[in-house]
Order: structure tokens, then sequence, then C-alpha cells
């Protein structure tokens, strides 16, 4: 868990991935938020497609590349939950505050990965590492 916790911190800007309502394909610029007691955090907005095309199907996958061609690919089912203490600690992240003022906003929500896996991988040669993140 360590290594992927790191991963993401040290590449802030991942990319997650949805198949949308339509059916096709989304992928779009996120922040991972933290990990707390064995669940890596997110947070979106509720007015947003993202939302509701996760809504809809609640399997999506991350994945980031490092500047020494390493990357993650992360992927879970995501599970929205009105964790208050999870709310307030995003709240320390200025990019959140900005956009959410508070922990009480109603259009802020926050999410797990449940049954998360992700695998690290690079052109070394070497085999990638699996890690299974329940």
């Amino acid at each position: 868990m360590n290594e992927v916790v790191q991963f993401l911190q040290s590449n802030p800007v991942q990319y997650l991935a949805t198949v949308g309502r339509d059916g096709k394909a989304k992928c779009r610029p996120f922040m991972f938020c933290f990990e707390k007691e064995g669940k890596l955090w997110f947070c979106t907005n509720n007015q947003k497609d993202v939302y509701l095309d996760i809504q809809e199907n609640p399997e999506i996958e991350v994945s980031v590349s490092s500047v020494d061609y390493a990357w993650i690919r992360l992927n879970g089912t995501v599970v929205f939950e009105n964790n208050k203490d999870v709310k307030v600690a995003c709240m320390e992240n200025p990019i959140v505050k900005g956009q959410y003022q508070t922990a009480d906003n109603p259009i802020f929500e926050v999410f797990y990965l449940d049954h998360a896996k992700a695998v690290i991988a690079d052109f070394s040669g070497n085999p990638p590492k699996s890690y299974t993140l329940y």
C-alpha cells in the first residue's frame, strides 16, 4: 500500500477513466486525496458528469506516469461515503478548499476504491509490481 500511496502523492495529477453514460470511455484529470484506514480516498463534485457516470457504473481506473517513465494503473469499485472526517481532511488541500470552501458543501463528495488493485511498472524490463488493496 505504501508504494501505491507514495506513487500517487509524487504524481499529483492522475487521470481517472470511467465508462460514460453514453457507453463511451471518458478520461479526465483527477487528484488523489490520501489513504486513511487502508482506503484510497478521492473527491469530486456531485454536479459533474464524472459523478453521474460513476453512479451508473462505479468501476473506474486511475493512471499516471512519473517523470522517470514509471506508471501506475489503479482500478476498483467506487464507494461514495458521507464521511465527515475525510471531508474535513480533504479541506487541507488548498485546491479542494478553493473549490468547495467547507466540508459541509452539499456538492462536495468523497469516495474510496473498494477491491482496489494496482500495478506499478516501468521500461526497465523488470516485472511489474502488483498490489491488492482491499
